[in-house]
């Protein structure tokens, strides 16, 4: 946890590389904020994020709009929703990272990204949607 002045300053220059804007492919994006090199995480945080999978029908009754935020920022299947414990008024930035069959990133094994070739400042990351989630995407 970052809790001291000398691990905040190491984190906002060592590890802060992004941020979301408008993207001219859909909607928001994320962006670099400076050059990122091969190999790196750009959105580590500290804030671990787990989630709970929940049966699609449990969700059924929840307002329209709630159900709108699920299917935009949730990871799904045919069977369940995956939800942020900490609920949806936070959110981990990967939910803006837009489709490309050209990726900048990827994730690995162990659930982290890492970018696949040096991003520049100000370029769009992308992830390939259908590697990342084992399933063909159409837009």
């Amino acid at each position: 946890m970052l809790n001291t002045k000398k691990k905040i300053l190491d984190h906002l220059e060592n590890e802060v590389y992004c941020r979301l804007g408008v993207s001219p492919i859909h909607g928001i994006g994320v962006f670099a904020v400076r050059d990122i090199p091969k190999g790196v995480n750009p959105l580590k945080s500290y804030v671990r994020v787990k989630e709970i999978d929940i049966p699609k029908q449990d969700i059924k009754h929840l307002p329209k709009g709630v159900r709108d935020q699920i299917d935009t920022f949730c990871y799904y299947d045919k069977k369940s929703v995956s939800i942020p414990r900490n609920g949806l008024n936070t959110f981990d930035m990967a939910i803006y990272l837009n489709h490309s069959k050209k990726p900048s990133l990827r994730f690995k094994k162990n659930g982290t990204l890492e970018t696949l070739h040096t991003v520049k400042k100000g370029d769009e990351m992308f992830i390939d949607y259908d590697i990342s989630f084992g399933e063909k995407h159409y837009f």
